[in-house]
């Protein structure tokens, strides 16, 4: 005749299940929070229009004194330009190391639309945006204000974390365009005027290299992120709880999960599109 033991002789081990079970459970969670988010995108887009504008112009230059130094646009701008110089000065001298400086400009093309655009749009996105949803949504969740949305019927999924998912969205376009745009700029002017070499033979090699279907999957890449970051921003913010240390502890998980995420995805869509044949061509 056997009898269960008691969970108090395996304090250890009950530890572990417990762990594993409240993983299980968060991880059921977020995924039943991400599928109602993007489901309720519709209802954002139907409803909550006014505040869906209010977000796009708050995250993209800021407000107040903010939009001259911590708007989105500035902070990406400056990532982007340091990468392309970072692109100009690792590139040049180690292909002058093989005599074949010339190939700047195929470094430039190369390096700028499949990994350093998309992941510096969505660095500067996780980093701005999406910590300040977090915050905003944490600091609402504390103060009782999406309960009291909840009472006079306005639907928070939609109102709060799908309208911010769609302004991400919207808004990341225009920051991946800036994020190349600034990396070209950055790795030509480098290249060019402080390095000395001919305008010509970099861009000759820049266009010949540069595929256009490649920033297409780039901006697609980009977007890709910003659902992932957006949809888990949100969440953290949602769910925030203990006051204000318990946001701030939020918006570091947020970040943390986001950034992770954004890499994972990353990863992927380069492994699908890449991963048998890189498009790429060298022969001489």
């Amino acid at each position: 005749m056997s009898a269960a033991v008691p969970s108090t002789l395996y304090p250890r081990l009950q530890r572990a299940r417990t762990a594993v079970t409240m993983g299980w459970n968060q991880i059921g969670t977020q995924t039943q929070f991400y599928g109602k988010t993007l489901a309720s995108m519709w209802d954002a887009l139907r409803y909550y229009r006014v505040e869906l504008v209010r977000l796009i112009a708050q995250m993209s230059l800021g407000t107040g004194a903010l939009a001259l130094v911590g708007g989105t646009v500035v902070i990406v701008g400056f990532l982007t330009l340091s990468a392309g110089g970072l692109i100009a000065v690792q590139g040049y001298h180690s292909l002058s190391n093989i005599g074949v400086e010339a190939l700047t400009g195929f470094v430039a093309a190369y390096l700028n639309v499949r990994l350093i655009a998309p992941l510096i749009a969505g660095i500067g996105l996780a980093a701005t945006i999406g910590a300040g949803a977090t915050a905003q949504l944490g600091a609402m969740r504390i103060n009782e204000e999406i309960d009291a949305l909840e009472v006079i019927g306005i639907r928070t999924v939609a109102y709060l974390a799908s309208t911010r998912v769609i302004a991400g969205v919207i808004l990341v376009i225009p920051l991946y365009s800036l994020a190349v745009v600034m990396s070209f700029v950055a790795a030509r002017v480098g290249t060019t005027a402080v390095y000395g070499q001919s305008p010509g033979v970099y861009d000759h090699y820049f266009n010949t290299f540069l595929n256009p279907v490649d920033l297409i999957w780039s901006c697609l890449t980009a977007v890709a992120m910003a659902v992932v970051i957006m949809l888990v921003h949100t969440y953290y913010g949602f769910t925030a709880s203990g006051g204000p240390a318990g946001v701030g502890e939020a918006v570091g998980r947020a970040v943390r999960t986001s950034l992770i995420s954004a890499v994972f995805v990353t990863l992927a869509i380069t492994l699908s599109l890449y991963g048998q044949s890189p498009n790429l061509n060298l022969s001489g």
